[in-house]
């Protein structure tokens, strides 16, 4: 062996055992977070038996190869049964913490370590039992920087108030400190890093604190990522929800105004009309559903057109240039509805002898672009900007396509004065509707 080599003393040795140790801690937390099941179980205080016992099994399996990888390749760094047994207890409930003292005494007790077992299934207990009267939310806020407020917290329990932190922060160095003791009477029968000085029993006490507050951190984080995740699709649910309650209304007080025009000069004509238009609410006000096929879409628009064609009569001409494989397409109801009104209202409306509306679709790598073409007057410069302009019904038909499929698919607008007008959206293909409704 060269010359220049040299080796750890005890006190390096058990230095660097004390860091791998919180990091094999945070790399197993990190890890079973990662398992959506798991995660789901961390979501909820109240859990039935099988969430417990998976929860067990999961942190108990690979705690009790640690203990194993101790015994089999002295990797001391692996032996995590204090604190697996008593988070478990803390998080999951005492026979959860029992459980996990089970599974990682197991290995222990069969080479010889009699107190391995009784001692783990204790510190499982400890941890549940501490459980059953601390309120949850003060687990969750056991962090790894207690430290921080600790002399806040020291404060209060010397002023004779409960303070939980104190507490939770007592028990795992009371059961470290009780392993010591037993270590030393009963040498062999249980395992336990023996510090050769005060201020390495400190920092061994420290390590087993931590491999207790880290995993709680970890899981803490995720259940607040999880939660912010919610709230953020609620937020956004809502917020297409609006967009979409808004149209109806715009619909119904526009063709309202067109029915209204024609009660006097055509009566009969504003009297079918209002049948065709009842017949539409009502099925508007029966379907439920926020996501629709491009098919079930077009279905909805033959109907506003019947209002329509009677209202212009022969001299508005509706084609359709639709892709058979796109019909399966899922989409937001009611989207095309406002583009189609615009086409006529603003279009054709405007048009001395009325004129021809298009509307298009056409499968693209990754999505269906829907074009709804008219040859009306047109629009100018400051009009093709759908934010800009006074519309509702493009402005909301562009905020939908922002907020459901973000700001890459939005209402794009072609158009010159005379020349007609095309509006167009891109809808991505995917498997299932998105969670928003539309």
């Amino acid at each position: 062996m060269p010359q220049e080599a040299r080796f750890l003393t005890a006190a390096q040795f058990l230095l660097t055992t004390l860091v791998v140790k919180l990091a094999v801690v945070a790399t197993l937390a990190t890890m079973l977070v990662r398992f959506r099941q798991f995660k789901r179980i961390l979501l909820t205080e109240k859990r039935a038996w099988r969430e417990r016992l998976i929860f067990a099994f999961s942190l108990g399996i690979p705690l009790s190869g640690g203990v194993a990888a101790r015994l089999l390749l002295n990797y001391d760094a692996g032996d995590l049964s204090l604190a697996g047994s008593f988070l478990a207890g803390l998080i999951a409930g005492p026979y959860a913490g029992a459980i996990v003292g089970a599974l990682t005494g197991t290995p222990a007790l069969i080479a010889g370590e009699a107190i391995a077992m009784p001692f783990a299934v204790g510190c499982g207990f400890a941890g549940g039992g501490l459980r059953e009267v601390c309120p949850k939310d003060a687990i969750w806020h056991f962090s790894p920087l207690f430290f921080i407020d600790l002399n806040r917290h020291a404060w209060r329990m010397i002023r004779f108030k409960l303070d939980w932190l104190m507490i939770l922060l007592a028990a795992p160095i009371g059961l470290e400190l009780l392993r010591q003791a037993l270590g030393a009477r009963f040498g062999d029968h249980l395992f336990y890093m023996a510090p050769l000085n005060v201020w390495l029993g400190v920092l061994v006490i420290l390590a087993t604190v931590l491999s207790v507050a880290i995993p709680i951190k970890i899981w803490n984080t995720a259940r607040i990522e999880h939660r912010l995740q919610e709230q953020e699709k609620l937020l956004m649910s809502s917020r297409v929800e609006a967009l979409a309650n808004q149209i109806n209304p715009h619909f119904l007080f526009n063709t309202l105004a067109s029915i209204s025009s024609l009660i006097r000069s055509q009566p009969e004509t504003a009297r079918t009309l209002i049948v065709k238009l009842s017949g539409l609410l009502r099925r508007l006000l029966k379907s439920q559903e926020q996501f629709v096929t491009l098919k079930e879409e077009l279905a909805s628009i033959d109907e506003y057109l019947d209002i329509e064609t009677v209202r212009f009569g022969p001299t508005l001409v509706v084609k359709k240039d639709i892709s058979p494989d796109s019909l399966d397409l899922i989409m937001p109801s009611m989207l095309l509805q406002p583009l189609v009104e615009n086409a006529i209202k603003h279009g054709i409306g405007q048009k001395i002898g009325g004129g021809q509306i298009t509307i298009r679709s056409r499968r693209e790598p990754g999505q269906t672009v829907i074009e709804v073409v008219d040859n009306g007057s047109g629009m100018n410069e400051a009009e093709l900007d759908p934010r800009q302009s006074g519309g509702i019904g493009l402005r909301n038909v562009d905020e939908r396509l922002r907020v459901i499929y973000g700001a890459d698919y939005h209402l794009k607008i072609e158009s010159s004065r005379g020349q007609g007008t095309c509006t167009r959206i891109q809808i991505p293909e995917l498997d299932v509707p998105q969670s928003a409704s539309a």
